[in-house]
């Protein structure tokens, strides 16, 4: 197995967190360090207290990329806020050129910068997996787009005439910057749709769903739950006729069947047994011509970190569950 050398950018953050947890018992990583102007200095658990006694080291001001240049397979996972990777881009690719890091560093971001750019590779990793293998650059998607891709993607053989989606989402998808809006206190005992029928995500599963030969008619409002982790997405179509549960769910078991961090399940799927995975459950249901499709994953699991693991094994010819057999903790 190819030993790699982990640099996280933003390794103070929630996402920074989960890969510094998942990263750090990852078979093929030999090296992990993490970056964080603000915590320089300070050790992972200072931000992550989860990680105290496990995974050790301190946050750096700054990437030395002379060390990394070093490393016979450098990986950079970006968990910067969205738009500071983009900003930094210009000047990271110079630097890399100077080394010679540029052609053997393996980039993943987790932000939304580059996931629309065509020069970037879209990290959805249970939709043609085989584009990962080998790739250089990586955009990892956002936690709603993913699942409302893993929800529809299976659909863009019938075609449906109209998607209506919801997707309720935990407050750590916010970042661990709090907001008047995205605050913990301020959304505890209280529901609330937000970004209606505008969510940036729309643009990822849009493009995704058009690759797949389907212009899908979509209506997506996405809401605050009152939850920390975790993502409950669900969506209602119109069916062909004749089109029952059964057959509904079966379309969706081939559709998935080679797709081990994919489950379908009985009835709803259930947050809680995803959190803290790299899991996304699937449900499905049928009557009187319609059709929903439900999927739960957890937002910082699925719908971030894990994925970014489950794109880094791709690329490098690992299987793709590669330091990700883990099950949730249930209950939540």
């Amino acid at each position: 197995m190819k030993s790699v050398d982990v640099l996280i950018l933003g390794a103070s953050g929630y996402g920074g967190g989960e890969l510094l947890r998942w990263l750090s018992t990852h078979p093929a990583v030999k090296t992990l360090r993490g970056t964080a102007r603000s915590h320089a200095g300070k050790p992972f658990h200072a931000q992550h207290p989860n990680l105290r006694g496990l995974v050790e080291g301190t946050f750096e001001a700054a990437p030395d990329w002379t060390a990394l240049a070093q490393s016979e397979a450098p990986v950079v996972f970006a968990a910067l806020p969205h738009g500071e990777f983009a900003k930094q881009w210009p000047d990271y690719q110079v630097e890399w050129s100077r080394l010679g890091l540029t052609d053997k560093l393996t980039v993943i971001d987790l932000s939304a910068d580059f996931r629309l750019d065509p020069a970037w590779i879209y990290g959805l990793v249970d939709w043609q997996p085989e584009r990962m293998r080998g790739a250089r650059r990586i955009a990892n998607p956002g936690c709603f787009a993913t699942a409302l891709q893993l929800a529809l993607l299976p659909l863009a053989e019938w075609k449906p005439a109209f998607v209506a989606v919801t997707a309720a989402t935990g407050s750590s998808g916010s970042g661990a910057t709090p907001s008047d809006t995205t605050h913990h206190p301020t959304r505890a005992n209280d529901f609330r749709a937000y970004k209606m029928l505008g969510h940036p995500h729309e643009a990822e599963v849009l493009r995704t769903l058009a690759s797949a030969g389907w212009e899908a008619p979509l209506s997506f409002v996405p809401q605050s739950a009152p939850m920390v982790r975790g993502l409950f997405t669900t969506a209602q179509f119109p069916l062909g006729a004749g089109i029952e549960v059964g057959a509904l769910r079966a379309h969706y078991e081939i559709f998935y069947k080679d797709r081990f961090f994919v489950r379908m399940v009985d009835g709803s799927p259930r947050v809680a047994a995803t959190t803290g995975s790299a899991f996304a459950d699937i449900g499905v249901a049928a009557r009187h011509g319609h059709g929903a499709v439900m999927v739960a994953l957890d937002n910082l699991g699925k719908g971030m970190a894990t994925q970014a693991v489950q794109n880094l094994n791709l690329a490098l010819g690992l299987p793709e569950w590669t330091g990700l057999k883990v099950a949730a903790g249930y209950p939540g």
